[in-house]
């Protein structure tokens, strides 16, 4: 029977200690499903501290559960096999197979055994070795299936790893490096810390001290000129004050001046402070990444002596390592140079369901607060097997944290679980600091990147010519290669009020979902470059690196865009592009085949730097017609005037049965273009105010199973009498087609259109009742099995023509 295990299973005791094993701290399924404490797995001869690959099992008894070292492991000494031998007796009665290498091995008895035979054929390649992937095994007469705990989550790592092609050498943090070790250096570094949080907080009672002097100088000094000015003034008019009404009007204006004074230098002062505040937080921001970057260097620098240390005396068993398991690639000890990345995000990972078991663990973490970095990421790596894994792990937690809405006590103390974070309270540190922090605890090359970006508030077209949309990300050294990591626009937080139980509820947990964009962990460099420029050009990571001017010229695209795999069909496609002398310019968008079908766009238009949306009292969006031809989306714009626009495109990926319920969806921004119109020669007249979305019958093709059979195009030239006919591909009812024109009421247009439906086939008429442009909806809905109203779906917009009749 398979034993299955997952992250809630039922907690187990450690075979050394007998204490209760937890998930982040637990070796295991080994022998009959022992476990062990990570402290725990040592040698039961020596107490030399083992891991998933350097431990052995007692193969001689299966009644002895412990691990060895492979000095103490208990060998087979001198002696007979025969064909009774354990495992060659199964191996006599086991069918021969046709082996290239070691077909055959003959025994010193009776009889022969092939490869096969249990307990042997391991044996052909070394001692026991176990790596913590899909290559543990089970060595007694129980079973697990790949669900048990570590084996599902080892073949995703698996499939990871033989993606981008680099076996590494698969070494877990507490092989090499024990915690107290690492925790000591962290102690050290927080000292230093806590010695640098001392003098921000000298430095900010000493500027403030300065200032509130300053001000109290300069308040004396214009209450004394008050003052003096109002004794004058007094004497001057002593002579024409006769009454004490006078006196006392004379003294009210002195006290109001007063305050109007006392007013202004409060003013000053706060801003004064402001500045002061602003100026100190860039200095320390400053001092913090340059010590996080010192501390840094220094976590690696420890992490790889201890790993070098292990691997040399490890040395001799090098041979036999490589020839079980092929070239292995060491991560690199020193710091590579930046270089573009060989393998694109997609030869790592394809869909992120791969790190479903991984994610959860860092947001299982991320429920609990943590006294140390040390602590912290140990957790979060505990169950990693590749880099790519580890720097994931350390992504999601500090997508799902939420740093930014967290509350701080102002009285955090060194030594409590909150202080960790301390830089987050003070805004000294930033998610790219942390990130790059948290990464070198783990033993990656990480660096943080500063630039450009088109980061909330930027428009397409707009200039980086001062510190305006400065940003920092992140480039960590994964898969052979830098890649970008944007933690900070990864986050993505999502609670469902609906469904939040009140305080104390045990379905919180269910309820509360953390959202995030997977986009931003490993970018791509052509897709990353889109949105932002490092002042360091090699930091591109692209083989023909851009200049500012080039990328403030790129279209003004969104996260989403690549995540449905759009492009721009039109190699001039720009930011900004210019109208022709009629005001018309065309946006074209590709998207992939496989989501054609599914894809749907809207857009709006208003005037650049402005809220209007209309013209004349007209939508800007009647100047605009959507229309899509195969797996091409066209958005053409008429200017009403001569001008700046702003063209905002929205997407959303819905199925037919969403878009039939008729319930309202979220669409979001894929991309922006600024629209110039320097010189309009031909008034263009809006679109009939039809509903909003794409015109033609592509629509009612790809959602509603509606064939057009007569007009395939969204446009059409007609006489008098018009027939428009579909098929049905599936059943739908209550048709509903609406006449527009400018100029003229929709109620009144309502007669010169009917239609008919005999059997699949729906044929619309329309009598035109003059010359004119004219738009038509047609809406419809599924047929359901049932007869109640109330169970019937919305009537949907299904698609609309453009006509112009002529007689």
């Amino acid at each position: 029977m398979a034993h299955r295990y997952s992250l809630g299973s039922r907690e187990s005791a450690c075979l050394r200690c007998n204490s209760t094993v937890y998930q982040v701290d637990k070796i295991g399924p080994l022998k009959d499903f022992t476990f062990f404490h990570q402290n725990c797995f040592k040698c039961s001869v020596c107490g030399t501290k083992l891991t998933l690959r350097t431990y052995y099992n007692n193969q001689q008894d299966q009644d002895d559960k412990e691990v060895y070292c492979q000095s103490h492991v208990p060998r087979t000494g001198p002696g007979h096999l025969d064909g009774t031998s354990v495992g060659i007796k199964t191996a006599l009665k086991a069918p021969r197979q046709n082996y290239i290498v070691n077909d055959q091995i003959r025994g010193s008895g009776k009889g022969t055994f092939d490869a096969d035979a249990i307990g042997i054929k391991s044996v052909l390649s070394s001692p026991r070795v176990h790596e913590a992937d899909s290559r543990q095994r089970h060595h007694s007469a129980g079973t697990f299936d790949a669900n048990a705990l570590h084996i599902a989550h080892g073949i995703n790592a698996t499939k990871v790893q033989k993606r981008y092609g680099v076996e590494q050498r698969v070494r877990k943090l507490d092989e090499y490096l024990d915690e107290d070790t690492q925790k000591g250096l962290e102690m050290k570094h927080r000292a230093e810390e806590d010695a640098l949080y001392r003098q921000f907080a000298k430095k900010r009672a000493e500027e403030e001290t300065h200032i509130n002097h300053a001000i109290q100088q300069e308040w004396e000094k214009e209450l004394g000129k008050l003052t003096s000015r109002f004794q004058v003034e007094l004497r001057t008019k002593e002579k024409k004050i006769s009454t004490e009404e006078q006196k006392r009007a004379l003294t009210l204006k002195q006290q109001k001046e007063k305050r109007d004074l006392e007013k202004n230098m409060t003013i000053k002062l706060d801003r004064k402070k402001e500045s002061m505040t602003r100026k100190l937080l860039e200095q320390e921001r400053a001092a913090t990444a340059d010590l996080v970057d010192k501390h840094s260097k220094e976590m690696i620098n420890l992490i790889n002596q201890k790993r070098v240390e292990l691997e040399r005396r490890e040395s001799i068993y090098s041979e036999r390592e490589s020839n079980i398991t092929g070239e292995l690639i060491p991560y690199p000890t020193h710091t590579p140079p930046p270089s573009p990345p060989q393998l694109s995000k997609s030869d790592i990972y394809n869909d992120p369901v791969v790190f479903a078991e991984l994610d959860q663990v860092a947001i299982n973490v991320a429920q609990e607060d943590q006294v140390t970095f040390t602590d912290l990421v140990r957790l979060l790596i505990g169950q990693c097997v590749t880099d790519v894994e580890k720097a994931r792990s350390i992504f999601r937690w500090i997508t799902v944290k939420n740093l930014n809405t967290m509350i701080f006590d102002d009285d955090i103390n060194a030594d409590t679980p909150m202080a960790i974070l301390r830089g987050i309270k003070h805004g000294t540190e930033s998610y790219h600091v942390l990130f790059k922090r948290l990464c070198s605890y783990a033993g990656l090359h990480c660096v943080v990147i500063k630039g450009y970006s088109k980061s909330a508030g930027y428009q397409p077209g707009v200039l980086f010519e001062d510190t305006s949309f400065r940003n920092s990300w992140n480039a960590v050294y994964v898969a052979g290669a830098w890649r970008f990591v944007q933690c900070n626009w990864g986050a993505r937080h999502l609670v469902n009020a609906k469904e939040v139980p009140k305080p104390g509820s045990k379905s919180k947990e269910d309820s509360l979902r953390y959202e995030y964009d997977d986009h931003y962990f490993l970018t791509d460099p052509k897709e990353f470059i889109y949105e932002f420029f490092p002042l360091q050009t090699e930091w591109q990571l692209l083989k023909r690196p851009i200049s500012l001017r080039e990328f403030e010229a790129l279209p003004f695209v969104r996260s989403l865009f690549f995540r449905y795999g759009l492009y721009m069909p039109d190699e001039e496609t720009k930011a900004v592009l210019y109208t022709d002398s009629s005001g018309a310019i065309t946006v074209r968008i590709g998207m992939p085949y496989h989501m054609s079908s599914s894809l749907i766009f809207h857009y709006n238009l208003k005037f650049f730097d402005s809220d209007i949306t209309t013209y004349d009292g007209v939508s800007l969006k009647r100047f605009v017609m959507q229309s899509v031809v195969d797996n091409v989306v066209s958005f053409r714009v008429h200017a009403p005037c001569s001008g700046a626009f702003l063209l905002d495109i929205f997407a959303n990926a819905v199925t037919p049965q969403e878009y039939l319920t008729g319930e309202p969806m979220k669409f979001k921004s894929v991309c922006k273009f600024k629209i110039v119109c320097e010189d309009l020669q031909t008034v263009m007249v809006p679109l009939p105010d039809c509903a909003s979305g794409e015109w033609g019958p592509m629509k009612a093709i790809r959602l509603f199973g509606l064939i057009p059979l007569t007009h395939d195009d969204a446009l059409i030239f007609s006489a008098r009498d018009l027939e428009i006919q579909f098929r049905m591909s599936r059943p739908l009812t209550d048709f509903i087609a609406t006449l527009h024109k400018n100029g003229t009421e929709e109620k009144t247009l309502s007669k010169y259109v009917s239609h008919t439906i005999d059997g699949e086939m729906v044929t619309f008429f329309v009598t035109f009742p003059e010359e004119g442009q004219y738009g038509m909806d047609i809406y419809t809905r599924e047929m359901t099995s049932s007869s109640s109203s109330s169970d019937k779906h919305l009537l949907t917009h299904c698609c609309k023509y453009l006509i112009n009749s002529r007689r």
